[in-house]
């Protein structure tokens, strides 16, 4: 099978897509609830959701943990030139740890990291343990979050992970959990309770979405909302 992605042409799709990426910008409202905006915090999202960290504000002071894969380079080069910081690695078991201990270091430097916590490769919407650990020794509290619409606009992609992005006019809702905080003096048994927790309200946040939606829509919060 022909690569159709290689090491010399990867630039220039990541600047095609950046490029695509800033058009649809143009036409993406997305309305935040519930977002603590505690600093520092790791944001915990599923990888088919990964483009929801787009409705935080705050984009200079998030680090994004993106794989070291030619997809990754790709959502890399959009990152970047949207204004985010971006930490290239793994957070998974055997994910690499000098990824772990930058993004550390940034929750230490009172800035966000966000986490695509059943990535790079699945099995889908089981979180992994780095998050548990980043959070852990950075000291800081995890914030779920997930992103929904009810707008045809918004695509489901046939990848492993469902991935999910806009096309075109799409109304958009960033939900967010309550904070999750895990004590440095955790014992495994309880890192893994830590880790389910996180699993569990990402899923209850999936099925909260379509009220909450519904409600803002009868509300017309979008219409509220100002071009980015």
């Amino acid at each position: 099978m022909v690569k159709i992605i290689t090491k010399e042409n990867v630039h220039k799709f990541a600047h095609a897509a950046y490029l695509i990426y800033r058009f649809q910008e143009l036409f993406t409202r997305i309305v935040e609830v519930n977002n603590p905006k505690l600093y520092p915090c790791v944001y915990a999202t599923w990888h088919a959701h990964q483009c929801c960290v787009h409705g935080i504000e705050d984009k200079n002071n998030l680090n994004i943990l993106i794989s070291r894969s030619k997809d990754g380079d790709i959502v890399a080069h959009i990152c970047e030139n949207w204004g985010f910081r971006v930490i290239r690695g793994s957070a998974g078991k055997r994910g690499g740890t000098t990824s772990m201990m930058q993004m550390i270091s940034e929750l230490k430097e009172n800035r966000c990291c966000a986490i695509m916590v059943d990535g790079p490769n699945g099995p889908p919407k089981i979180v992994k343990e780095g998050v548990i650990k980043t959070a852990k020794l950075g000291g800081a509290p995890i914030v779920p979050v997930v992103w929904y619409s009810e707008d045809i606009t918004w695509l489901k992609f046939k990848s492993w992970d469902g991935f999910r992005m806009p096309f075109l006019y799409c109304r958009l809702l960033n939900l967010y959990g309550k904070p999750i905080y895990i004590n440095s003096d955790n014992t495994p048994e309880q890192d893994e309770e830590c880790r389910l927790k996180v699993q569990n309200a990402l899923l209850e946040l999936e099925k909260q979405a379509p009220e909450i939606y519904k409600d803002l829509k009868k509300k017309r919060a979008w219409k509220l909302l100002k071009l980015k």
